[in-house]
């Protein structure tokens, strides 16, 4: 099955927008159904998955609170960099993509632990 990992992303009028990302590619909605749809268009037929798992974005151990301030920081400071068409800090860039990763591999565990969970 093909894993895609859906993340919430504030935006500046202080909603939120929902990134889906399943290997290279990419989409992006108003809600995670809709970043969802999006990617799934993107897919091969053999990479569409059946199985959703919506997780709470709470800080746990595997991601906690500070891991995601800073998450939520760094990218209104990348998005912001953006917007204005200015260099983004190399060493910024390498800290968010690190706390991308290591959000990304707490997803995957927490998926994992559900799956333990069920199978039990």
């Amino acid at each position: 099955m093909t894993s895609v990992t859906i993340v919430p992303i504030a935006v500046e009028n202080g909603g939120t927008m929902y990134r889906a990302i399943c290997g290279q590619h990419r989409s992006s909605g108003t809600t995670a159904g809709a970043a969802l749809d999006a990617l799934n268009m993107q897919l091969a037929n053999d990479q569409r998955g059946t199985l959703v798992v919506v997780q709470d974005r709470r800080p746990d151990l595997l991601f906690p609170a500070e891991s995601q301030a800073r998450l939520r920081e760094l990218m209104a400071e990348w998005t912001q960099s953006r917007d204005l068409g200015t260099p983004f800090d190399t060493s910024r860039k390498a800290e968010l993509e690190s706390l991308v990763d290591a959000e990304l591999a707490a997803a995957a565990q927490r998926a994992a632990n559900a799956i333990q969970e069920a199978d039990a």
